[in-house]
């Protein structure tokens, strides 16, 4: 099972999808996918696959936008609060 997120930052969205897996059964294996890994983790999660590391401040955000979701080509900003 692999579980994908968009931005990786405190672990607990991912944590989250995690729990509520394991509602359903232990599954043998689970992975996951990322495509911005900022770092700060709450949590001790690591990601198995990343699309790009990008370190962060705390009083930064990430926004990512997708062709497929969004119907604008594919671009990351990093912005102040």
């Amino acid at each position: 099972m692999i579980i994908v997120d968009d931005v990786l930052f405190t672990g607990r969205t991912v944590r989250a999808a995690m729990d509520a897996i394991s509602s359903f059964g232990r599954p043998t294996r689970m992975q996951l996918a990322v495509l911005i890994d900022r770092g700060h983790r709450e949590l001790p999660i690591r990601p198995d696959y990343v699309g790009k590391n990008l370190p962060s401040a705390a009083d930064e955000n990430v926004r990512v936008q997708l062709e497929q979701t969004d119907n604008e080509s594919d671009a990351v900003w990093l912005e102040k609060e």
